[in-house]
């Protein structure tokens, strides 16, 4: 459908019906007239009623629906709304921008400190294995499980050291289950 000029300005509010359908309303962020794209930022009914209320106060999270306007069956105008690119307009919790950035961060270092440098393949299997099921950690290149039994290199059963005696047969049971696994898998590769 080709529109006129005023009905996909920047701003206006509108509810649409597409031909495969669908009907929503939303407020048209760009309108691309050589290629008849429209960018609409899609309302929610609920968040739509709460007027006088800025986005970020009542947490709403955009979505946006990139439209060839051919798909549209028949819109209408709802109202006229207001620039909704006006920087103006646009509030930013940066206090909650630094929380995330900080929490992803903290996760990335907990991610890299489960990755041992310079250890086999299969010692980071053997890592990976035990760590579903029990806390554990590198030191260099031995995995220490529960803070207090130690498997070193080449990571055999027989190179189970410290702990418990149950806690020695549990990493034990563990570490023999996951190269038997690895050795089914890739056949010759972990000897």
């Amino acid at each position: 459908m080709e529109a006129g000029g005023e009905e996909f300005a920047i701003g206006v509010v509108i509810s649409v019906k597409t031909t495969l359908g669908e009907e929503f309303e939303g407020q048209i962020v760009a309108f691309d007239r050589p290629s008849n794209l429209l960018v609409i930022h899609i309302l929610l009914k609920s968040l739509a009623s709460q007027e006088g209320v800025g986005r970020a106060e009542r947490g709403e999270r955009r979505n946006v629906r990139v439209l060839k306007a051919n798909y549209i069956r028949e819109f209408s105008v709802v109202s006229k709304g207001e620039d909704p690119l006006d920087p103006a307009g646009c509030m930013l919790d940066l206090d909650a921008i630094y929380a995330r950035e900080e929490a992803a961060l903290r996760q990335a270092e907990i991610e890299a400190e489960r990755i041992g440098v310079g250890v086999t393949p299969e010692a980071q299997s053997i890592f990976d294995a035990l760590s579903k099921t029990l806390p554990v950690q590198w030191d260099k290149t031995d995995i220490v499980v529960m803070k207090e039994v130690r498997v070193r290199s080449p990571y055999l059963p027989e190179n189970v050291s410290g702990g418990t005696a149950a806690a020695n047969e549990r990493v034990k049971k563990v570490i023999d289950f996951e190269r038997k696994r690895l050795h089914a898998r890739v056949p010759g590769q972990f000897s």
